[in-house]
């Protein structure tokens, strides 16, 4: 077990003093980014959505009665 941590933290050693790394955070930050846009969106468009089929839910309750 100690072996195979030894070898990942070496492989991350390896990974973090190269400048690909730096290429990997950034389209990790950018990724992220566009995530929590995206989440923050989602609420509003719940609400909307939620909204429109109330609003169609109305009319029909009102066109059954």
């Amino acid at each position: 077990m100690n072996n195979l941590l030894l070898k990942l933290y070496v492989k991350f050693q390896d990974l973090a003093s190269r400048e690909e790394a730096q290429d990997l955070v950034e389209y990790a930050l950018v990724v992220a980014l566009i995530a929590f846009g995206a989440t923050a969106g989602m609420g509003k468009l719940a609400s909307g959505i939620n909204a429109a089929f109330s609003a169609v839910s109305t009319k029909l309750g009102a066109y059954i009665s």
